[in-house]
């Protein structure tokens, strides 16, 4: 933690950041991020006005930061390429397609979470992914491109062979995860599993729903969920808040680990949660859920599967490549 606060401050040097240079730094800052305890640090950074402390701190005053939900991470995308937003936090494929997409002119910031996702359902026939049909439904948040759908790819990669890496594809449906809950908890809706999210996945498991899958079976260890990105030409006229938000984030994330009950309080606050807090404090202590952590994971596994499969064009040669240069000092794979 301190090399990375080091690197912070000697990046703040690099810049030579006077405050002659603020005046033209947005102070009125739009991010978006989806329902849930995945991105449990951008309830801490809102609650505690974190953002705009660090902001402060570096010599932009009066900064004010507007947050954002959307239900999956394209409306993210979408909103963040038409200019209505200026940072996004979401998953790790809506980062790696806008990379590719826009030839670099977005790249990562920092990542603030490394959680499991785990594939839930209420169909007693369904037990693994080899028991899904041709007419099973499963709630993704976004078809195609968010981490869920990615993962059931690579898991068809690994079951059926790299010919048949979208046999899933089909059986998708996109949903948010609110609605995908509500889904299952609907016996006569089409919709059986959820390739669900934390503090979800958790609720339906209690709910009588069943683990058909973990994403460290698929991927074999952590992967990053969410990650704060950014367009190239935001991060080089705003370098402060660029700089406010990896601060932010470190400092939400020790937050968490020192008292994580109050950190879902944050949570139940501003997403209007009603599940009991002794309940969301049960789910946190569940297995690799305190995974927050501000290094992304298993994003080049991703990279490398986009890639296959064609959705990426470019290959990168590092997670470097997707990052921006201020975020080199994070370890990351």
């Amino acid at each position: 933690m301190r090399l990375f606060k080091g690197g912070i401050a000697a990046f703040g040097i690099i810049l030579g950041l006077g405050s002659s240079g603020y005046a033209q730094e947005k102070t009125d800052i739009s991010i978006t991020r989806q329902p849930g305890i995945l991105y449990l640090a951008s309830h801490v950074m809102e609650t505690q006005k974190l953002i705009e402390k660090h902001a402060a701190e570096d010599g932009l005053e009066d900064v004010t930061v507007n947050w954002r939900t959307f239900s999956g991470g394209g409306a993210q995308t979408d909103a963040l390429l038409s200019g209505n937003v200026d940072i996004v936090n979401t998953g790790t494929g809506n980062l790696l397609l806008l990379w590719d997409r826009t030839r670099g002119k977005v790249k990562g910031i920092i990542t603030s979470s490394a959680q499991p996702v785990i594939m839930v359902s209420r169909d007693p026939k369904i037990k693994s992914l080899k028991d899904i049909g041709p007419s099973d439904k499963i709630a993704v948040p976004t078809v195609g491109v968010s981490t869920q759908a990615i993962l059931l790819q690579m898991a068809a990669g690994q079951m059926y062979g790299d010919g048949d890496l979208k046999h899933f594809d089909v059986n998708t449906v996109q949903l948010g995860h609110p609605d995908a809950m509500a889904a299952l908890a609907n016996k006569s809706h089409e919709v059986a599993s959820h390739f669900s999210a934390p503090p979800f996945q958790y609720l339906e498991i209690d709910a009588g729903n069943h683990i058909v899958v973990n994403s460290k079976d698929i991927i074999g260890g952590p992967l990053t969920q969410a990650t704060f990105f950014t367009t190239t030409d935001f991060a080089e006229t705003n370098p402060v808040i660029i700089k406010a938000v990896r601060e932010a984030t470190v400092e939400a994330i020790d937050m968490i680990k020192k008292n994580p009950r109050d950190a879902l309080s944050a949570y139940k606050q501003v997403s209007g949660d009603k599940t009991d807090l002794d309940a969301l404090v049960k789910i946190i202590e569940q297995p690799d859920m305190m995974e927050f952590r501000t290094d992304p994971q298993g994003t080049m596994k991703f990279a490398t599967h986009l890639h296959k499969i064609g959705t990426l064009k470019t290959m990168p040669a590092a997670w470097t490549d997707y990052y921006l240069p201020e975020s080199a000092d994070l370890k990351g794979n």
